[in-house]
């Protein structure tokens, strides 16, 4: 006996919950191939005040998610991966199906994805020993510069459903975001947000704390401006802003001293790098007094 397929509505995942946009309003992602179950899927479409909670949710995690070791995160980021590796055929299937790409290509991605999570992890209790630096000074005392957080990154992750994809654009987008301990709120492709999404309920599996990663699907020329402007927002990622009116969104986000990472084009957007992960860092320095011998 045939069953009917149940289609699925991919929800938004903010402060650890998977939510229904607060405007009711949801987007058809149709496939491009006919591999997947069903010919279309609806995915829920973020507001403004959507964003706003996001927001609020990922300034509740900063000093939780920052207040950890590097060495914990490390094992939280490689624990993402873990989980992903587990799923690969249910990315891959979504991938190929609603990206028009061969499944060959899908599985490539989602396996570089997979490494990209574990390359960050080994960085998390790392980087700090290369980004900071003990200075000389004149006088008895110690002088040191040490990276720490920036606090909450929007972020526009690639939104190209091509090269590189938009399971490992996300990736690229996010995971460096996370290495010292910020968290995030992402606005993944438009056109092809499901692996993203499904991302989302690998996170909640995966130790991440509620709040730290907060994906907003929908149209990033509504949403972004928002992020932009917010001023509980401290830095902006644009990677994927190349086709938005990008140079408004650094204006706004001027306006409320954010700094800003401008949108990279082409198959190499975002990638891994370790000026990924410094660039949303501050650098604090210390004095100590050097003891009595």
């Amino acid at each position: 006996m045939s069953r009917l397929a149940v289609p699925k509505t991919y929800k938004l995942y903010v402060g650890g919950k998977f939510i229904r946009s607060e405007s009711g309003r949801v987007y058809e992602v149709a496939t491009t191939k006919g591999s997947f179950s069903v010919s279309s899927v609806n995915a829920a479409k973020a507001s403004r005040k959507d964003a706003r909670d996001a927001v609020v949710a990922a300034r509740a995690a900063v000093s939780g998610w920052s207040g950890t070791t590097g060495y914990n995160r490390g094992q939280v980021l490689y624990r993402i991966a873990e989980i992903l590796d587990g799923r690969r055929a249910q990315f891959a299937e979504e991938i190929a199906a609603f990206e028009g790409v061969s499944a060959s290509a899908a599985q490539a991605q989602v396996d570089e994805a997979i490494d990209l999570w574990v390359w960050y992890a080994g960085w998390a209790d790392k980087y700090v020993q290369v980004a900071g630096n003990g200075n000389a000074v004149s006088g008895p005392f110690f002088n040191l510069s040490v990276p720490e957080p920036t606090g909450v990154v929007a972020v526009i992750a690639p939104q190209s459903a091509g090269v590189p994809g938009s399971l490992l654009g996300f990736v690229r987008a996010v995971a460096p975001v996370l290495v010292s301990g910020n968290t995030v709120v992402v606005i993944p492709s438009e056109k092809a947000p499901l692996a993203a999404l499904s991302l989302g309920e690998v996170f909640a599996t995966s130790d991440v704390p509620a709040g730290v990663v907060n994906v907003l699907s929908g149209s990033p020329a509504e949403i972004a401006p928002w992020l932009a402007a917010h001023a509980d927002v401290n830095a902006l990622d644009l990677l994927g802003a190349g086709e938005l009116e990008w140079v408004d969104l650094q204006i706004a986000a001027a306006d409320t001293l954010k700094r800003v990472l401008p949108p990279e084009p082409g198959p190499d957007a975002g990638a891994p790098s370790l000026e990924r992960i410094t660039f949303f860092t501050e650098t604090k320095t210390v004095w100590h007094t050097k003891g009595l011998l």
